[in-house]
C-alpha cells in the first residue's frame, strides 16, 4: 500500500502510523519551485520527508509535474527513492521525440 503525501514530516509519520508500507511524495511543489531556479529551496521539504520515511522503514515513491529538467535533480537528492510516475510528462515529450527515445531519455535521467 502506498499513500500520496505533501513532504511534510508529520505526514510521513501518519502515513507509517496507518501501516503503509511506501509513500509517494507530491512533486507539484518541487517542479514549481524548480522551475523558478529555486533548486535548494524546492529539494529541501523532499529531503526531510525522504529521511523521515527511511528512518520509519517506509519505501519512497514520487510523482507529479517531474520532468526531464527536473528529474535528475530530485533522483540525485531524495535518500531511497525506488520508483517515479511520470506518464503526463512523458507522454508530452513522447509526441516530440517519439516514444522509444523518450523513454530512454527517462532511464538516463535516473542513472
Amino acid at each position: 500500500v502506498s499513500i500520496f503525501v505533501d513532504p511534510v514530516v508529520e505526514m510521513v509519520e501518519g502515513a507509517k502510523a496507518t501501516g503503509t508500507n511506501r509513500i509517494e511524495l507530491y512533486t507539484e511543489g518541487f517542479a514549481s519551485q524548480f522551475a523558478a531556479g529555486n533548486k535548494e529551496k524546492a529539494i529541501a521539504p523532499y529531503i526531510a520527508a525522504a529521511r523521515k520515511a527511511n528512518e520509519l522503514g517506509l519505501g519512497i515513491n514520487a510523482g507529479h509535474d517531474l520532468d526531464l529538467n527536473n528529474l535528475k535533480y530530485f533522483a540525485e537528492n531524495i535518500p531511497g527513492l525506488l520508483e517515479v510516475s511520470i506518464g503526463h510528462a512523458l507522454i508530452c515529450d513522447a509526441i516530440y521525440l517519439g516514444l522509444e527515445n523518450t523513454v530512454q531519455l527517462y532511464k538516463r535521467q535516473l542513472g
